[in-house]
């Protein structure tokens, strides 16, 4: 099992040690490595990851602030010089706080419960069908993959229109994509993402969910075909 993960320090001193770290651990695969929490941010919309390597202490945001505006956070191994954020990383469900300098044992131990971890929810969502956790109204819910129907933009956020209810959430639509299992949803239109299961009809202009239309881009219309056949 590879976990893709990004690393998040000011000090390009401190961020070489984990890469290199990381370099040489079986289990993960380094997407990118940041130098602020604005920047790992914007990065977050671009790249799907797994785990990040977060320092705490940084100009602007700092690693708490930063996690305080995710949507959907992926595993957090803390890596800091000061032991007093220990209790407070635990707070926000840190898979393991690394004190810097980190040994190779020590950091082989953190990544080992990052792997177990992500194992674990894994099998979780095998079991109760699979899901993912947006934030709307400012409480987290569980949304389950299978009742999704669309996701529409909205400007700064996505409608997200299931079998029961619409929520709204703030996110962009390139990084609720991210979110999505591959190969069940299509972005059909710059402003419409369709649950694959659900297209009843479909002609060069609008796919049907149901009683409703949403528009298909002209470009669009060869890859819902596509995919369409390989559900």
């Amino acid at each position: 099992m590879i976990l893709n993960c990004v690393v998040v320090d000011d000090s390009a001193i401190q961020r070489l040690s984990i890469v290199k770290l990381i370099e040489n651990h079986p289990s993960l695969n380094l997407i990118a490595e940041y130098s602020s929490a604005l920047e790992t941010k914007n990065g977050l919309n671009t790249y799907k990851v797994d785990l990040i390597f977060l320092d705490i202490e940084m100009p602007v945001l700092n690693g708490f602030e930063l996690l305080d505006v995710l949507n959907n956070k992926p595993q957090i191994i803390f890596v800091t010089g000061k032991t007093e954020y220990a209790f407070k990383a635990f707070n926000y469900d840190a898979t393991d706080y690394l004190h810097k300098p980190i040994t190779r044992e020590r950091f082989n131990t953190a990544v080992d419960k990052a792997v177990e971890q992500h194992k674990l929810k894994l099998d979780f969502n095998e079991t109760e069908g699979e899901h993912i956790f947006v934030k709307s109204n400012l409480k987290k819910r569980k949304v389950y993959i299978k009742d999704i129907k669309w996701i529409e933009a909205l400007g700064d956020y996505v409608k997200l229109v299931t079998e029961e209810t619409s929520l709204v959430v703030l996110s962009t639509m390139k990084a609720f994509e991210h979110e999505l299992p591959e190969g069940k949803f299509l972005r059909i239109h710059k402003s419409y993402i369709v649950n694959l299961d659900k297209v009843d009809r479909f002609n060069s202009k609008n796919v049907e969910v149901g009683t409703y239309e949403i528009p298909l881009s002209r470009n669009k219309k060869t890859q819902l075909v596509d995919a369409l056949n390989n559900i």
